[in-house]
C-alpha cells in the first residue's frame, strides 16, 4: 500500500474538517467565496471518495487503506482507519450527495459561511463514522454527524404552517436533537460496557473494532447489549416507534441538510447496526432479529400508510423515507447474505433517491414557496425539467427494473421471503403502496392543466440540473450495472454472515 492509500481516508475526514476552521476566517465582505471555497472542498472530497470506492480491492476484500494514530494508550484510544465492503459505497454516497447539496445550495444568502462551516463538519462526522475502526473515535464523530443539525435546522430551515397545521423550525430541530441523543445515551452505554468486558477478556483495554471483535463474548452479555445498539442506532435509522422525528426534521431542514439528513445521516444509523451490532455481536443480533425485521416491516407498511395521508411535499418524501428505510432494516435482520447485501445497497440507493426527490421539492418550494400538494397542477408545463427528474426518482422509489431501487428490494424480498415469507410479503405490499402514493402525487402535482398562479414558474439552474443529472446516473449506473457495487459489499457481507450462522 503506497502513502497515499495509507492516507486517503485521514485526507476524507480532515478536508471538511479543517476546511470548515478556515471558513471561519473569511472575511465577511467577500461572502460569494464562500461557495465557491465550498464546492473546491467537495469535488476534492468526491474524487477522494470516489478513488476510495473504485481502488477497493474486491477479490482481497477485509479492511484496507488502513492507518492508525495513537491517542490514549492507556485506554486503549487510537484514531484506526479502514474501509470494507461495507463501508466503501456509504463513502461514496456521502461524496456524491456532499457535493450535490453544496451546488444546489450555491445561493445560500442568510449568513452563507456560519451555514457551510455546520455544513462541511457534518460531513466530516459522516466520512469519520464510515472510516473509524475505533469505538471511540466512531462515537465522536457520529456525534459530531448530528449536533450540526440542530441550528442547520433552526436557523436555516423553514416552517410548516397550514390553516389547521403549524410545525415550526425550531421545533423540529429540537424534537430531532432530543430524539438522536437519546439514542446516543443507548449507544454509549453499549459502547463502554463493550470496552470494560472486552478488556477484561483480552487482559488490555482497548476501543478498536477488529480486537474487540474476536474476543467472544458470552451470549448473555451479547443478548443484553445489542438491543441498546439496535434500539439506539434505529432511532437514527428511523425505526418504528422512535421514528417520528425524521420527518418533522426533513421538511424543517434546508435542501442541503434534507438531502443530507435522508441521504446519508440516516444510513448512520443503519451502518451502526451493521458494523458493531451484527458484527461485534452476532449471538445478540441473531436472537434478537425477529424483532429487527418485525419492526422494519411495520416500518414498510406504516411510512408508506403516513405518506399516503400528507399534503405537505416534504412529508410525503419524509415518511417516504421512513417505509424505505424499513427494507433495510428488514434486509438485516434475514441474516442472509442476499438480504443484508440488499440491505446496503438499499442504503445507498435510498440515499440517492431521496435526495433526487429533496432537490426538486426544494426548486418548487424556492419559486412558489408553497409546499402544499392541494395548491398545484400543472406544474409540468412550466417545469418539464423538475417534473422528469421528480418522476425518475419517483419510479426508482416505487421499484421499477431498470433503477437501483429495484435490485436492492428485489434483493431484500428474496431475503426475507427465505427466511420470515410473512414478512416478505408484507414487504411486497409497502411496495404496491408506494407506487399509489408516487403516482398519484405525480399525476397531481405535476400534470393536468396548469393553474394561472403558477405561470410565472421558472425550471431548474444550470447547477440544480447538474446536480439531479449527476443523483440520476447513479440510479441508473446501479440499476442497469448492478454487478459491480454489488460485488463490493458482498465481498464483506459474505463472511460476515457465514461467521455469525457458522456456514
Amino acid at each position: 500500500m503506497d502513502t497515499f492509500d495509507r492516507y486517503v481516508l485521514l485526507l476524507l475526514v480532515a478536508i471538511p474538517f479543517f476546511g470548515a476552521l478556515a471558513l471561519m476566517l473569511f472575511p465577511s465582505d467577500r461572502p460569494k467565496l464562500v461557495p465557491w471555497f465550498v464546492v473546491v472542498l467537495t469535488t476534492l472530497t468526491l474524487g477522494l471518495s470516489a478513488y476510495t470506492f473504485l481502488a477497493y480491492d474486491r477479490d482481497a476484500a477485509g479492511f484496507q487503506f488502513t492507518n492508525s494514530f495513537r491517542w490514549l494508550p492507556s485506554l486503549g484510544a487510537s484514531l484506526d482507519l479502514g474501509v470494507d465492503g461495507i463501508s466503501a459505497p456509504m463513502v461514496l454516497l456521502t461524496g456524491v450527495v456532499a457535493f450535490t447539496g453544496t451546488l444546489v445550495s450555491w445561493k445560500t444568502s442568510s449568513n452563507a459561511k456560519n451555514f457551510f462551516v455546520l455544513l462541511l463538519l457534518l460531513v466530516s462526522g459522516v466520512y469519520g463514522t464510515f472510516v473509524a475502526l475505533d469505538l471511540l473515535f466512531f462515537f465522536f464523530f457520529y456525534e459530531l454527524a448530528v449536533l450540526p443539525m440542530y441550528l442547520l435546522i433552526g436557523v436555516w430551515g423553514s416552517s410548516t404552517d397550514f390553516k389547521t397545521f403549524l410545525r415550526t423550525k425550531e421545533y423540529g430541530a429540537l424534537k430531532l436533537t432530543l430524539y438522536l441523543v437519546a439514542g446516543s445515551v443507548l449507544i454509549w452505554v453499549a459502547l463502554l460496557a463493550m470496552w470494560v468486558e472486552g478488556g477484561d477478556l483480552l487482559g488490555r483495554l482497548t476501543f478498536g473494532m477488529v480486537d474487540l471483535q474476536g474476543v467472544g463474548y458470552s451470549e448473555d452479555f451479547q443478548k443484553l447489549f445489542y438491543p441498546l445498539l439496535m434500539v439506539g442506532f434505529g432511532v437514527l435509522a428511523g425505526m418504528w416507534p422512535f421514528h417520528t422525528w425524521s420527518p418533522d426534521g426533513h421538511v424543517a431542514a434546508p435542501t442541503a441538510v434534507s438531502m443530507l439528513h435522508a441521504g446519508v445521516l440516516m444510513k448512520l444509523g443503519a451502518y451502526g447496526i451493521l458494523r458493531i451490532g451484527m458484527q461485534m455481536l452476532p449471538e445478540g443480533a441473531d436472537a434478537w432479529a425477529p424483532v429487527l425485521i418485525g419492526l422494519g416491516a411495520v416500518n414498510v407498511i406504516y411510512g408508506a400508510v403516513s405518506a399516503m395521508a400528507q399534503r405537505d411535499l416534504k412529508y410525503v418524501v419524509g415518511y417516504s423515507s421512513v417505509s424505505h428505510m424499513g427494507y433495510v432494516l428488514m434486509g438485516l435482520g434475514t441474516i442472509e447474505v442476499i438480504g443484508v447485501s440488499g440491505a446496503t445497497l438499499q442504503m445507498f440507493s435510498h440515499g440517492i433517491m431521496t435526495a433526487l426527490f429533496f432537490v426538486i421539492v426544494g426548486m418548487i418550494y424556492d419559486r412558489a414557496h408553497v409546499r402544499d400538494i392541494g395548491v398545484f397542477e400543472g406544474i409540468a408545463k412550466r417545469m418539464p425539467f423538475a417534473a422528469a427528474i421528480f418522476a425518475i426518482a419517483g419510479l426508482a422509489s416505487l421499484g421499477l427494473p431498470g433503477l437501483s431501487g429495484f435490485v436492492a428490494e428485489f434483493m431484500v424480498f428474496v431475503g426475507a421471503f427465505r427466511t420470515y415469507p410473512v414478512l416478505g410479503g408484507l414487504a411486497v405490499v409497502g411496495a404496491a403502496l408506494t407506487a399509489v402514493y408516487i403516482l398519484r402525487l405525480i399525476a397531481k402535482a405535476f400534470f393536468g392543466p396548469l393553474d394561472p398562479r403558477w405561470q410565472t414558474l421558472t425550471d431548474a439552474t444550470r447547477l440544480e440540473m447538474a446536480a439531479a443529472a449527476i443523483l440520476v446516473g447513479f440510479l441508473f449506473l446501479w440499476g442497469l450495472y448492478p454487478w459491480y457495487i454489488t460485488s463490493v459489499i458482498n465481498s464483506s457481507v459474505t463472511p460476515l454472515v457465514r461467521a455469525m450462522t457458522g456456514g
